[in-house]
């Protein structure tokens, strides 16, 4: 069941804010801010927190037109907190921290325009290799070019020579379908069994769930008919799209490496960029993902404060 309830907030500042749970209803506010303060880190979109929220409850408030978002501190007891992203609007961390008090004890998934203000005597800052972004540029993805990417395209070309495949957008009518698949992957990696899949498994539900209302962006192929690969992103910021969610029947060689093709192709090219999120310092998925040859990643670093 989804967390409500506000961790206790004894140690705060006398101006801290109330905090208040994420919900459908915060969207319209938390775009606002979005749309007027573009984020670089993956997290920061409504879909992105509201859909992952079942295991990581999340929190808001506005101080002086900066939206700020909290997640419980696990390691350091249920009633301290932790900032989730860079301030979402002109006040910097170093500001952020200082009004909030020290029941925040620091910030995860910081950029590393954020934390440059901070003082090191004050927060001791880490890299977190494993939650920075992969960005990819659009045209590399849609097109394959290139040595780099030769094993790549001999993946599709096998895939489309030995199964009739078939692009479609993602749509009131197909969304069903998505979620049949999502079920039929699940089935085939034993989510039940897995608390990182399981929990993979709820905030794509949401997300399919909401896809309409989210105006997300989404790309789905046939294979003989039936739906066996999707993919779900969203605009990140002027430039740049973010890649959520991507599935594909493993039994099913290339069709991978097609969906991701045919996802940017055919829904991306709006964009010159796409954040393809992070490896969560997983060997193969690190493995899969610079194999794709990122022109950059997007840092991330946890401050925590020294006392």
């Amino acid at each position: 069941m989804q967390e409500t309830s506000a961790p206790a907030t004894a140690g705060k500042a006398a101006n801290m804010p109330d905090l208040v749970p994420l919900d459908l209803a915060a969207a319209p506010l938390v775009n606002r801010h979005l749309a007027a303060h573009p984020p670089e880190v993956s997290e920061l979109t409504f879909t992105n927190l509201y859909a992952w929220r079942q295991g990581r409850p999340v929190w808001f408030m506005e101080l002086a037109e900066t939206l700020v978002f909290l997640i419980r501190a696990p390691e350091n007891g249920a009633d301290q907190l932790l900032l989730f992203g860079p301030p979402v609007g002109p006040l910097p961390l170093a500001t952020v921290m200082a009004q909030l008090g020290e029941t925040v004890v620091g910030g995860v998934r910081q950029s590393a325009a954020s934390i440059a203000g901070l003082d090191h005597n004050l927060f001791t800052i880490a890299a977190d290799r494993a939650n920075s972004d992969y960005i990819y540029r659009v045209s590399d993805l849609a097109t394959l070019a290139g040595r780099n990417y030769s094993a790549k395209r001999n993946q599709i070309k096998h895939c489309l020579r030995d199964y009739a495949c078939v692009f479609e957008p993602i749509t009131a009518a197909n969304l069903d379908e998505c979620r049949e698949l999502l079920n039929r992957w699940c089935d085939l990696r034993h989510c039940e069994l897995d608390r990182g899949l399981s929990g993979e498994w709820q905030a794509l539900q949401k997300t399919m769930g909401n896809f309409l209302e989210f105006k997300l962006l989404g790309g789905l192929v046939r294979v003989d008919g039936a739906v066996e690969a999707f993919a779900i992103g969203e605009r990140l910021n002027r430039d740049t799209a973010v890649c959520h969610f991507e599935k594909s029947l493993p039994t099913i060689m290339g069709l991978g490496q097609l969906i991701n093709q045919w996802f940017a192709a055919h829904c991306l090219g709006g964009f010159t960029y796409i954040n393809r999120e992070q490896d969560l310092g997983i060997p193969g998925l690190r493995q899969a993902k610079e194999s794709y040859h990122p022109c950059h990643l997007v840092e991330k670093f946890t401050a925590l404060r020294t006392s």
